[in-house]
């Protein structure tokens, strides 16, 4: 993020505005003048005189403002009935009110490198109204993170999603940044955040329940990060707000042995289809995965997935597509190994099945929905993908850094 410059060399402390004059200053502009170039001398004459103003203190007399700076807004004779402080992109500053509504002080940390105004109103002791507007820039850090999640804004996704943040800087105060993490649900749920690391060695941390979301539940995922210090200097800048929703519980479970997927919806079971899964030394993952994406066509090659020698293969235009893990797990039409399925398991890992199943399977399913594999080997690796559920709840919660 580009910082605004500084407004000069010094910066105005502490602004105040008189309800008598009815000037609004911007905090941290240069020495005696205010944005629109006005002398703030009339200004300090009234304060100095006793009038009720509202005051701005960005605190340290540093312009910019660090990021770990408290911003008071004081009522000097009256009281406050209103603060915001609040940046484009980094959100409102939280704060809180003295018991007497003089003072507002605030309570979360500041985004670097932002520029923050502060609208505030109030009433003088003698029943004047009294009004406030200002700004001030903070510090820009040296060093700054952000972290990307896995559910878009309005989005709709199955029982098995977990609210997932890979993070593009190593975060050495976890406990910091997880204090700023919340994810609530209408209804609500027993769920943790914990803590791993992504198979490309990134830090990320995952949200699930206890159990499957149940459908129709309301999600949201609230990141308070602008400013938080996540520790060597390392600071976030995000503010976001994401809403999702959890659609109809489909589930699928793929038995190895039977060489079957049974496919359910809302716990009523749609078909049993025939599959062939991994051979020996290419056995598909145990456990439970979750679909990642789908697509109805794509190119196949082994050596994506380190397949080279006798096994190799490359195949153009695969059809029905749904992705089960990044290191390349999917169910998929495989109609060259038409005749085995529900009878040899024939694949490098991923489940085939007829044209006319996957198409089928393609259509029921969406991100999020959890796909089960029983009677195998290997379980699948709780960072390839979302393997988050096979890890057991008291394992699981211990993995949060605030356990």
């Amino acid at each position: 993020m580009q910082q605004s410059p500084p407004r000069g060399r010094r910066g105005v402390r502490s602004l105040a505005l008189t309800a008598a004059v009815g000037l609004a200053l911007a905090g941290c502009s240069a020495a005696g003048q205010n944005k629109s170039g006005s002398s703030t001398t009339a200004v300090e004459d009234a304060k100095n005189s006793g009038p009720s103003a509202i005051v701005v203190d960005t605190g340290s007399g540093e312009t910019p403002v660090p990021v770990s700076q408290k911003i008071t807004v004081k009522a000097e004779g009256g009281s406050l009935t209103s603060v915001e402080v609040s940046s484009p992109g980094h959100g409102t500053v939280a704060g809180s009110l003295s018991p007497d509504k003089s003072i507002w002080t605030s309570s979360s940390p500041l985004a670097p490198g932002a520029e923050y105004t502060v609208t505030a109103q109030g009433a003088g002791n003698g029943g004047a109204k009294l009004t406030k507007t200002a700004s001030f820039t903070t510090q820009a850090a040296a060093n700054t993170f952000v972290g990307t999640y896995n559910v878009d804004k309005g989005s709709t996704v199955g029982v098995a999603m977990p609210v997932s943040i890979t993070f593009n800087k190593p975060i050495q105060d976890k406990a910091a940044v997880e204090r700023k993490l919340a994810v609530t649900a209408s209804p609500a749920v027993d769920g943790s955040w914990s803590w791993m690391k992504d198979r490309d060695g990134k830090d990320r941390v995952d949200y699930r329940p206890k159990e499957y979301w149940k459908p129709g539940t309301d999600v949201t995922l609230r990141m308070d990060l602008a400013g938080v210090d996540a520790g060597g200097g390392l600071y976030g800048t995000q503010q976001r707000e994401v809403n999702f929703r959890i659609g109809d519980a489909v589930t699928s479970t793929v038995d190895v042995e039977k060489k079957t997927m049974t496919v359910a919806k809302n716990g009523k079971v749609l078909r049993t289809l025939n599959v062939s899964t991994g051979k020996k030394d290419f056995e598909t993952w145990n456990g439970t995965m979750v679909v990642l994406s789908k697509v109805p066509s794509i190119r196949m090659n082994s050596a994506t997935v380190g397949i080279f020698g006798p096994e190799a293969y490359d195949m153009e235009d695969v059809k029905w597509d749904v992705q089960l893990t990044p290191s390349g797990t999917y169910a998929h039409a495989a109609p060259w190994n038409e005749g085995k399925f529900g009878r040899v398991n024939a694949s490098h890992g991923c489940i085939g099945m007829s044209t006319e199943d996957a198409k089928w399977f393609f259509d029921q399913v969406n991100p999020g929905d959890p796909v089960t594999v029983v009677n195998s080997v290997d379980t699948v690796a709780v960072n390839n993908g979302y393997g988050d559920w096979n890890v057991d709840w008291a394992t699981w919660q211990k993995g949060s850094a605030l356990s």
